[in-house]
């Protein structure tokens, strides 16, 4: 780069609404892992980004300089579609759990990095330590070692990758320049881009429980995304989908593995199954291992049926150190002290017509199970099981949903904040779909 660029330029320029070219991008990705862009200095750029917001040709290049940051892993002599899938986080959303062997099972190589719970939604990483001795911070190495061997690798973003969005990240939460579509985009792509993968799957959810609440701020996160990784040569899908209670009847950690295992059993809930099979259908299509979705599901069904997909799932969790056995005896996971039962209260008749998923959420955090930052320690026995769904019949007495509670005072505040998240009504509710649009 031949030109000579000083932080506070295009601080200013950016403040003033002007568009950054490509270097002055680039210099601001690598000045910040090598302190040429000093933390306010950084902080007053990612303001004025907030603000003047980026074209989609700037939050192209902003990704691409920061997934250049570090390494780019590279995966091309390993035989088969490498294809990922990205959740934007929601409540009780374990889907990665059951569609990486799933996936795998159905002929794809699937590398995953994902990341940890922060606030009411829950991480992966977070899920799979909760078997024990499952290591989720693996070398490149060894990550592409479990991939060639397994078909799917979980693990979590390397210090090597993507370096510039760690930092950026860290200064973003802590000045409230979070909510800002360029950054999330360059964030969240940079660090897909940067694994290696053929292509993408997104899962993009709106609604009370996730990030975007707005179905249509959801959509323009959904297209910058698609657009970025467009402008990066990977064909990328978003799927939209509907985050107002949670997926499945179990939030928490152990509860969560339980029910993604049984759910690799054949034995799982129905929205759950249904926004995996949407998701998993789609990469099958973009990998080239299904033909359509009529396909794809006749390969996903048979995954399930035939016991593969929870194979992979078994010899995924011994290839990372996890205990195999996990799978036959739940037993072995984190157990609570207590189990609480919440009943609908005598004056509960008719059915269910909310589960908010936000304070649903928030019960999980009383109970000692989520994170307020990054470093806190959370419990992995606690949660919530056997939750109600909207729609539901409810009448005095009906269980609404089983807490695991490792202390009673943080049980009492997870039950009152249950109470105010399920609301009944006398009449069925109207149920709005859960996969609710497509874009590519």
């Amino acid at each position: 780069m031949s030109a000579t660029f000083f932080p506070q330029d295009l601080i200013i320029k950016k403040r003033d609404g002007g568009a950054l070219t490509k270097d002055e991008i680039e210099f601001f990705a690598r000045g910040v892992c090598d302190g040429r862009f000093s933390d306010y200095q950084a902080t007053a750029l990612l303001m004025a980004i907030f603000w003047r917001g980026m074209s989609a040709q700037e939050t192209a290049w902003l990704t691409d300089a920061m997934m250049r940051s570090g390494e780019v892993i590279d995966l091309s002599d390993i035989p088969g579609a490498k294809v990922d899938k990205h959740s934007t986080g929601g409540v009780g959303d374990k889907v990665s759990l059951i569609l990486a062997p799933l996936a795998a099972a159905c002929g794809l190589k699937v590398p995953m990095m994902s990341g940890r719970g922060l606030g009411h939604t829950g991480g992966t990483l977070d899920k799979l330590e909760a078997i024990p001795g499952f290591r989720v911070m693996l070398s490149v190495s060894e990550f592409r070692g479990i991939l060639q061997k397994t078909g799917c690798a979980m693990i979590g973003q390397t210090p090597q990758v993507v370096p510039a969005d760690r930092k950026l990240y860290a200064l973003r939460d802590v000045t409230g320049t979070v909510e800002c579509i360029p950054l999330i985009c360059s964030s969240i792509m940079s660090k897909k881009l940067a694994e290696g993968l053929d292509s993408l799957v997104l899962d993009v959810k709106f609604g009370k429980g996730a990030f975007m609440k707005s179905k249509d701020k959801a959509r323009v996160l959904a297209q910058a995304m698609v657009d970025v990784g467009r402008a990066g040569g990977k064909p990328v899908r978003a799927l939209l989908t509907a985050m107002d209670q949670p997926l499945g009847h179990a939030a928490g950690h152990t509860t969560e593995v339980i029910e993604s295992i049984e759910c690799l059993k054949g034995r799982g809930p129905a929205d759950l199954m249904e926004v995996t099979f949407a998701l998993t259908g789609h990469m099958l299509m973009l990998g080239g291992a299904a033909k359509d979705e009529a396909d794809a599901g006749r390969k996903m069904d048979a995954a399930i049926a035939n016991g593969s997909a929870l194979q992979k799932f078994r010899e995924m969790c011994a290839a990372q150190g996890g205990d195999p056995r996990v799978v036959d005896d739940y037993r072995i996971l984190p157990t609570a002290k207590n189990f609480l039962e919440v009943k609908a209260p005598a004056g509960a008749r008719g059915f269910i017509s909310e589960v908010n998923a936000l304070k649903c959420g928030h019960a999980i955090m009383a109970l000692g199970g989520g994170r307020t930052a990054v470093t806190d320690q959370i419990d992995h026995a606690v949660g919530i099981a056997g939750l109600i769904k909207i729609g539901e019949p409810v009448a005095p007495g009906t269980r609404l949903c089983m807490l695991h509670v490792n202390d009673d005072a943080q049980g009492a505040r997870a039950e009152a904040l249950i109470r105010e998240a399920i609301k009944f009504i006398p009449t069925p509710p109207q149920l709005e779909p859960l996969v609710q649009d497509l874009i590519q």
